[in-house]
């Protein structure tokens, strides 16, 4: 059998509508007569079934029904014809190469390191060889996956209770104030705003407070107003002073505590420190108890003219091949469609237009990956679900659409929980907001880790409302990080990066999308067709890619 028969068969099984365990694929792609085999199992199937296992295929075999070579397959056809004819020849070959972490990626400063250095990365891409192929001789090692279920937290589905009403407003951000403030009150020694100005003029004071204003003042220092539930309070950031570069880092909404001496008239703190929630320093990931891996990505944006559908395919193949063996969790952070009228002309650009059908052809596409891997998806803003966050999940009907492959549908964000690590994974849109707001050197869209690291410093993953930020009140900020997370997975820009901050792997994965005209208009040059594939027992990454 030529080298590629498992993608064959794979692809073969995709096409007619089902979802396989890579040890069903094996076993076919080892049979004397696959194609035949392959028949008999499909045909075996009971009508609603959408997936084969393993222990169909075995089932299949014990009755022995295409193991003689005089067996005639459905349609009448010779068997020697089926052999291999039935799969297509051509089947595509997954291109693998690995990336390897450059100075630019993952790039570590003071708070920072890298996740991986160069030669461990190499070594990496040594061991697992181009996985475009199967290897007879490690079939007994390739069987099905067995991923434990992910736990879900954190998600709005099913609980939103918002209706955009103003007192819904004042009861999330005040939510965000108390569970931000409770991290930051055992540093500082905090007094509600209303009675700071009753307190001696030069007092020691500090205040935890939202970022409720940031203006210059006429010489050129910092007023920054924070919010408590007890009123506004002014702190005053001399221009000269070291912190006023904190000043840039500083958004609207977010949650810091002020710390400094109050002024002559008690009419506003100048400040001495800045503080913000945080990751501690001392913050150690969990890991996996086993060597077993999780592949993460987003905006796949299938009904684009500029989906990269050779590369999906190929790195589906490549799924099926011993080189990803060890991958038993899929992780899609958004945009699994294009959607319909999310940016000016986007209708010129769309391969298809229903948004129906866009979700059907995205099913159709996750067909082709390992039925035994466990996949977990968040929507995007490019989906078919409401653009304020945070975002439930799909709605009935597009659950039912892409049900195939029983794949784990949560809201935007969530925190998932795979082999005892926690991954938060948040679409990315407020990461616009910050590369927009921030200095180049905490954000860009060349580096998106770094804007990451902002949200990680600052403990919420969508701090400043407006703008291009839409939020939807529920009874409580479902976009607050309240747990450190191990991993921080996002997408939306486009763009790859990755890297450490105080042991939090965060990753931006790139995309699945040619440019579009839109993304030229705006200078956007996509990272296309990158895997992050990252070992969940070390929480080291390596990226493999398929253009």
């Amino acid at each position: 059998m030529p080298l590629e028969t498992p993608v064959r068969v794979a692809r073969e099984l995709a096409d007619r509508g089902y979802v396989a365990d890579r040890g069903a694929v094996t076993l076919i792609a080892e049979a004397d007569t696959p194609a035949a085999t392959l028949e008999a199992a499909v045909d075996t199937l009971p009508a609603a079934a959408v997936k084969l296992t393993a222990d169909h295929v075995r089932a299949v075999q014990a009755d022995d029904p295409v193991d003689d070579p005089a067996a005639v397959p459905p349609d009448g056809a010779d068997s020697d014809d089926t052999d291999d004819g039935e799969l297509a020849d051509d089947m595509g070959r997954a291109d693998d190469d690995t990336e390897t972490a450059d100075d630019d990626m993952g790039r570590a400063d003071d708070d920072t390191e890298t996740v991986a250095d160069n030669d461990d990365n190499e070594s990496t891409a040594d061991d697992t060889g181009s996985g475009n192929g199967f290897d007879a001789a490690e079939a007994e090692t390739v069987g099905d996956r067995e991923p434990s279920p992910p736990e879900i937290d954190n998600d709005v589905t099913g609980d939103s209770t918002g209706t955009g009403a103003y007192e819904e407003f004042v009861t999330v951000f005040r939510d965000r104030y108390e569970r931000l403030s409770e991290q930051l009150r055992g540093r500082v020694n905090h007094r509600p705003a209303d009675t700071i100005g009753e307190m001696t003029p030069g007092s020691q004071v500090a205040m935890v407070g939202l970022v409720n204003d940031i203006r210059s003042t006429a010489s050129g220092h910092w007023l920054v107003e924070l919010e408590d539930t007890t009123g506004t309070f002014p702190a005053l950031v001399m221009k000269d002073r070291e912190l006023a570069a904190t000043v840039d880092k500083l958004l609207l909404d977010e949650c810091v505590a002020v710390e400094g001496s109050l002024s002559d008239d008690a009419g506003l703190i100048f400040a001495d420190d800045i503080h913000f929630p945080d990751v501690p320093r001392t913050y150690r990931p969990s890991t996996a108890d086993r060597e077993v891996q999780a592949a993460l990505i987003s905006d796949v944006h299938v009904g684009s003219q500029e989906f990269a559908a050779e590369a999906w395919e190929r790195f589906a193949s490549w799924l099926h091949t011993p080189a990803a063996e060890k991958i038993e969790y899929l992780l899609i952070a958004g945009d699994m469609v294009e959607g319909v009228g999310v940016y000016p002309d986007q209708d010129e650009e769309l391969d298809i237009v229903d948004i129906y059908d866009q979700y059907r052809a995205f099913s159709e596409r996750l067909k082709s990956v390992p039925g035994d891997i466990e996949i977990v998806m968040i929507p995007g803003n490019h989906d078919a679900v409401r653009l304020a966050e945070p975002q439930p999940a799909f709605n009935e009907r597009l659950r039912e659409i892409m049900s195939a492959h029983d794949a784990r549908i949560t809201g935007n964000p969530s925190v998932v929980t795979i082999e005892g690590v926690s991954v938060l994974m948040y679409h990315g849109v407020s990461l616009d907001e910050l590369i927009a707001e921030l200095p180049d050197d905490k954000a860009s869209y060349d580096d998106p880790q770094e804007a990451m690291y902002q949200l990680l410093k600052k403990r919420h993953v969508a701090p400043q409302y407006g703008g291009k930020m839409r939020l939807a009140p529920e009874d409580h900020d479902y976009l607050v990080i309240d747990e450190v997370p191990d991993v921080f997975h996002t997408g939306h820009v486009h763009k790859l990066g990755w890297g450490q901050y105080h042991n939090v792997l965060a990753v931006n994965t790139g995309c699945w999308q040619h440019q579009t005209a839109f993304q030229k208009s705006v200078n956007i040059d996509p990272d296309v067709a990158h895997a992050p594939i990252l070992d969940l027992d070390t929480l080291e990454m390596t990226v493999r890619k398929f253009v």
